[in-house]
């Protein structure tokens, strides 16, 4: 007679007792609503590309998504609460890549890997070179030459210390060899408003902020802050074709969850968002603001890049100058 091994029995039915919840709650998921929390105000690119993007999964998932706003401190205050949520698939971000963040604020606990699950890119982006229509340039050789001539005199409307235009315009500054006077604003509408009434000349934009005033002939576009030209911005054309080689900058936001989501949460996820974002109607909204739905092939892939991605985003983050506390 086979002998009883009360150890292994014990164990048996301790493992049932306690997995069983656990399992059951990935295999359910999603059973409530989730929340997507972006880290800068309504109105901007990021909030843009959120809505939709809660949209499409809602869609996919079966479930409400929700957008939250928790603007501040370019995005670390919303990547600290996300850090922080319980890693259960019900909280999720959209956010530009963390490197940038924690290269912006060093002395924030941020742990840029070990603190959040990628999931995948959503959408990538080139900002536009905007200029006031009374500026005595139309094109980028020709603010060059003008900034190389007046060094300082071109006031740059920048949408906050630290934003992605702000970098987009360090950089223009540093490969071109130029010299702008940058006036810090709060967010890309003020600085908008002070290009177009000419109390600043020049600004760094993303997209949605500046696509009708271009079409209304508020703003004039002198360039894609992109190497190349977009086919979701067509008309304009990029920075290298434009006479500035070495040039490139760009922007993208993407999904993250908590650390210690599981895999299965994560790839499901991973499967709707994507799934969601290559709908036509989705391409086509993004496509009207001048971005592009651009996914990741995996969760995995989508780490690697932020990996390779994170010396070069911390490099323009010195170049720039910017110091946030």
């Amino acid at each position: 007679m086979m002998a009883i091994n009360r150890r292994a029995i014990c164990f048996f039915i301790y493992s049932l007792i306690f997995s069983t919840p656990f399992v059951y709650a990935q295999s359910t998921y999603p059973d409530r609503p989730i929340k997507l929390i972006v880290g800068y105000p309504p109105g901007g690119a990021a909030d843009f590309v959120a809505r939709v993007t809660a949209e499409q999964i809602s869609r996919e998932i079966g479930v409400a998504v929700t957008v939250e706003n928790r603007p501040g401190a370019g995005g670390a205050i919303a990547a600290d609460l996300v850090a922080k949520a319980a890693p259960d698939g019900y909280t999720i971000s959209l956010s530009g890549p963390h490197a940038q963040i924690k290269a912006l604020y060093p002395k924030m606990a941020l742990d840029t890997e070990g603190d959040f699950v990628p999931v995948t890119n959503i959408a990538t982006g080139s900002m536009i070179i905007c200029a006031n229509p009374k500026a005595p340039y139309k094109n980028l050789r020709e603010l060059i030459a003008f900034s190389k001539a007046n060094p300082g005199v071109i006031f740059n409307a920048s949408s906050g210390n630290g934003s992605t235009p702000h970098l987009a315009a360090a950089l223009f500054e540093s490969v071109a060899n130029v010299k702008f006077t940058t006036i810090q604003f709060k967010g890309g509408g003020p600085a908008a408003v002070s290009t177009i009434s000419g109390d600043t000349q020049l600004m760094f934009a993303t997209p949605p902020t500046v696509m009708s005033f271009i079409k209304n002939g508020d703003l004039k576009a002198i360039a894609l802050t992109s190497a190349k030209s977009s086919v979701a911005i067509p008309g304009i054309p990029g920075a290298e074709e434009s006479g500035l080689p070495g040039y490139n900058s760009t922007f993208s936001y993407g999904l993250y969850f908590p650390v210690g989501t599981p895999a299965a949460i994560t790839n499901k996820m991973f499967v709707a968002a994507t799934k969601g974002m290559a709908q036509a109607g989705a391409k086509q909204r993004l496509a009207l603001q001048g971005m592009e739905a651009v996914a990741s092939k995996s969760p995995a892939q989508f780490q690697a890049y932020l990996r390779a991605e994170a010396p070069v985003l911390t490099e323009i983050v010195r170049i720039s100058g910017a110091k946030l506390e």
